[in-house]
């Protein structure tokens, strides 16, 4: 039992190296930049975000690679597929119906 406990151990200490970039981006928050306008969005464990400082909330939720959001601003279902690999700090490019934006991890 306690190899097994040991061994949890090390790998919960080994998975922030190989963070999943939505589970970064869903605890971390993001910037991203879209027309030359940053825009800071939060999102809490409960599957909301805000955005806009309050003025856009909604709802979002991971199926895969793509983060998939609904909100008061576009209440259909837009899912965008996010790069693997990125952490607090990574900027990159996503595309999504509306276009691209560069997006910065928190």
């Amino acid at each position: 039992m306690r190899r097994l406990l040991i061994t949890a151990a090390v790998l919960a200490l080994a998975t922030p190296a190989l963070a999943d970039t939505l589970q970064e981006v869903t605890t971390k928050g993001i910037v991203f930049n879209v027309q030359g306008m940053d825009v800071d969005v939060t999102y809490t464990p409960d599957g909301k975000f805000t955005a806009l400082n309050g003025q856009v909330t909604g709802e979002w939720r991971i199926d895969g690679d793509k983060l998939c959001t609904k909100s008061n601003y576009d209440p259909t279902e837009q899912c965008v597929e996010y790069p693997k690999g990125k952490k607090s700090g990574d900027s990159f490019d996503v595309t999504g119906p509306q276009g691209t934006a560069t997006v910065k991890i928190k």
